[in-house]
C-alpha cells in the first residue's frame, strides 16, 4: 500500500516540477525522494512522473492519482488536527453514563458548564438505575465514564467523586423531631424500588442487619420518583440526597446511624484527556445538597 510519505513526495514533485526543489521543500535528500517515487511506481505498476532534461511532468497515471493523493494528505492532516484538538479539550465526543437519581443534581451543572466552555465537544448521556448496569456499560466501552454508586464488581479505573447521604423522605406534615432509625421506619409503609434498581436490595440488606424488614407499599425504578411519592403521602422513601430536588415539597430526616454511600466515576480509559477533565470537574464540585434539605438534616 502506498505510504503517505510517497504520496507527499509525488504531490511535491508535481507542484514544484523538480525533484531537487521538492526534496528541498520536504527537507529530504534527492535519492530519498526518488526512492519514495520509485516505491509508489512499483506499487501502482506504472510510472507516475516522466523525467525530463529539466524537471519532471506527470504521466497519465500521475495525473489520474494526484487529486486522490492530495485528498489523502488532507485527510491525514485532519486526523492529526482532530487528535490534537481532542487532546487540548476543544473537540471530540464524551459518552457519559449516569445514575438516574444523580443526573439533575450532580451532572447537569457540569454538563451546562462544558456546553458553554467547550462547544466543540459532543456530550452523549445514558441514564440507568443500576450501579452494576453502569459498570457493564463502561466495561463494554459503550460509555467513556460511568457515574453513580460503587458497583459490586469493577476491575477498571475508579475515582471517588464524593459521598452522599441516604435520608428518609416523607410528607412535610410528618416532619420528625429526631433522626429516623430503621426500626422506626419499618413500622411504616415504604416507597421501595423495582428490582432493576440496586438501591432496593442494598437497603433491604441494611434493614436486615438491624433485624427489620421493609414493607413495600409501592415500587418505582427512580429515587427521584420515590421521594415525590413519599411527599405525596404514599409512605416513607429512603433516598440519596442527590435525588431530592431543591423544590422538594416533603420533609427529610437523617437516619440513625447515619447512612452514606460513595459516588464514583468509572472508566477503562483513565488517560483519555476528556474523561480526565470531566472527572476532575465532578470531583471539584463534589456532591451538592440543596440548602433547604441541608437545613432540615442539621436541625435533627
Amino acid at each position: 500500500m502506498a505510504t503517505l510519505r510517497a504520496l507527499e513526495c509525488l504531490v511535491a514533485v508535481l507542484d514544484y516540477g523538480s525533484v531537487t526543489e521538492a526534496a528541498a521543500r520536504l527537507h529530504m535528500s534527492q535519492p530519498a525522494l526518488s526512492h519514495q517515487i520509485a516505491a509508489l511506481e512499483r506499487e501502482i505498476g506504472t510510472p507516475v512522473v516522466q523525467r525530463l532534461p529539466r524537471g519532471v511532468r506527470p504521466t497519465a497515471a500521475g495525473r489520474a492519482i494526484v487529486a486522490d493523493a492530495r485528498a489523502a494528505l488532507a485527510a491525514a492532516e485532519r486526523v492529526i488536527a482532530t487528535g490534537r484538538a481532542v487532546a487540548a479539550g476543544t473537540e471530540g465526543q464524551l459518552r457519559i453514563g449516569c445514575a438516574e437519581s444523580m443526573t439533575a443534581a450532580l451532572l447537569a451543572p457540569v454538563l451546562r458548564t462544558w456546553h458553554r466552555r467547550h462547544p466543540g465537544i459532543q456530550l452523549a448521556l445514558t441514564e440507568l438505575s443500576s450501579a452494576d448496569a453502569l459498570a457493564e456499560l463502561a466495561a463494554s466501552g459503550r460509555v467513556d465514564i460511568a457515574i453513580g454508586p460503587e458497583p459490586t464488581h469493577w476491575d477498571g479505573h475508579l475515582d471517588i467523586i464524593g459521598e452522599e447521604e441516604i435520608v428518609a423522605a416523607l410528607p412535610a406534615t410528618e416532619r420528625p423531631s429526631t433522626t429516623m432509625t430503621f426500626a422506626r421506619i419499618a413500622e411504616h409503609p415504604i416507597v421501595h424500588y423495582h428490582p432493576d434498581n440496586g438501591l432496593g436490595a442494598w437497603l433491604d440488606e441494611i434493614a436486615a442487619q438491624y433485624g427489620v424488614t421493609l414493607t413495600a407499599a409501592t415500587r418505582t425504578r427512580q429515587a427521584t420518583t420515590a421521594a415525590q411519592l413519599a411527599a405525596a403521602g404514599l409512605g416513607i422513601a429512603l433516598v440519596p440526597t442527590t435525588a431530592v430536588t431543591a423544590t422538594f415539597a416533603g420533609a427529610v430526616a437523617s437516619l440513625k446511624p447515619r447512612l452514606t454511600r460513595a459516588v464514583v466515576a468509572l472508566t477503562t480509559t483513565p488517560n483519555d484527556p476528556l474523561a480526565q477533565r470531566f472527572t476532575a470537574d465532578l470531583i471539584r464540585r463534589g456532591i451538592p445538597v440543596p440548602t433547604s434539605i441541608a437545613t432540615q438534616l442539621t436541625t435533627h
